[in-house]
C-alpha cells in the first residue's frame, strides 16, 4: 500500500488519492475520469468516440426500462416501488451503507433484494436482465456526481470501507498482484498492447458492454476478470468482498460524473 494511505481516515485517504492523479496526469479534470482509460489514451479515445455515435448498450436502456416498470407476476408491484423517486436518478448514490442489515447494499443487490420482496428469484448478479436494469438506472443518473457516504456514527460502516481498501491494495494471486498494482503504482503505462487506466472513476461506467465480451456485464463481473487474470481465487459477485471494494472505490470517485452505461474494451 502507497505510504500516503497507510493510515489516513476516509477523507484524507479520498485526497491524497486525487492528489496522486493529479501529479501524474496534471490536464485532467476529476469530471474527465468519468471516461476511464480513454481520458488518458488519444489513439483508444477516438475509436470509442466514434462507437458512441452509435452505443452497443442503446437496447439494454430500453429493455431495462421496460422491465423496471413491469409489475411482478405475484405480486404486481414493481422495482420502481422499491426506491426512492421510483428509482430515477437514483444510481449515483450507491453503493450505500444499510444501518439495519449492517453491510454494504449496492445497486445489484437492491435491485435483487426488491425481487425478493415480491416473492420473484434472484437475477444473476454478472449478466443478462441485471445489466439492463443497471444501464437504465445509471442512463437516469447521467452526470450526476458519484455520492458514496461512510457515516461517522457506525463503525461497521468504516470496517467495511477499510475491507474494500485493503483488498486493493492487497497481493493477491500467483502473480502477487494488487489492484492498485496496475491502477495506482502503474496507471497510465502500458501492459503489453494496453494502457492501464486509473483507479479514480472506475466505478462511474458501469455496466458496460465490453467488446472482449459482446455483450454487457456488470462492474463484479470486472473485478472478477482481473482477479483470475492475475491468477486469484475471485470471490462471488455480490459477495461481501467485492461490495466493499465497491464500497471503497466509489467513495474515493466521490464527485465523479456517473456516465454508465458505456462502452469499454
Amino acid at each position: 500500500m502507497p505510504p500516503f494511505l497507510l493510515h489516513a481516515a476516509p477523507p484524507q485517504d479520498r485526497q491524497q488519492f486525487r492528489e496522486h492523479y493529479r501529479r501524474l496526469f496534471p490536464k485532467l479534470q476529476l469530471s474527465d475520469y468519468a471516461d476511464g482509460v480513454y481520458a488518458i489514451d488519444p489513439v483508444a479515445r477516438e475509436s470509442w468516440q466514434a462507437i458512441e455515435e452509435f452505443p452497443p448498450y442503446e437496447e439494454a436502456i430500453e429493455q431495462g426500462e421496460k422491465l423496471f416498470n413491469m409489475p411482478f407476476p405475484q405480486t404486481g408491484g414493481r422495482y420502481a416501488d422499491c426506491f426512492p423517486n421510483k428509482g430515477i436518478g437514483i444510481a449515483h448514490r450507491y453503493p450505500q451503507w444499510d444501518k439495519d442489515k449492517g453491510e454494504v447494499v449496492t445497486l445489484a443487490q437492491a435491485l435483487n433484494d426488491c425481487r425478493e420482496r415480491n416473492r420473484e428469484k434472484p437475477l444473476d448478479a454478472e449478466t443478462g436482465e441485471i445489466t439492463q436494469l443497471l444501464a437504465y438506472m445509471a442512463y437516469t443518473s447521467r452526470g450526476k456526481a458519484i455520492e458514496t457516504v461512510i457515516p461517522e456514527d457506525d463503525p461497521r460502516a468504516l470496517a467495511a470501507y477499510q475491507q474494500g481498501k485493503d483488498f486493493y491494495y492487497g497481493r493477491h494471486g500467483q502473480l502477487n498482484f494488487a489492484c492498485a498494482t496496475c491502477h495506482v503504482q502503474n496507471a497510465g503505462k502500458r501492459l503489453r498492447s494496453e494502457i492501464l487506466g486509473a483507479s479514480l472513476g472506475h466505478t462511474a461506467n458501469w455496466p458496460a458492454y465490453r467488446l472482449k465480451w459482446s455483450e454487457m456485464g456488470t462492474l463484479h463481473r470486472r473485478f472478477r476478470e482481473c482477479l483470475t487474470q492475475i491468477r486469484a481465487e475471485a470471490p462471488p459477485a455480490q459477495s461481501a468482498v467485492l461490495r466493499n471494494l465497491e464500497y471503497f472505490l466509489s467513495y474515493m470517485s466521490n464527485g465523479v460524473p456517473i456516465s454508465g452505461p458505456s462502452t469499454r474494451k
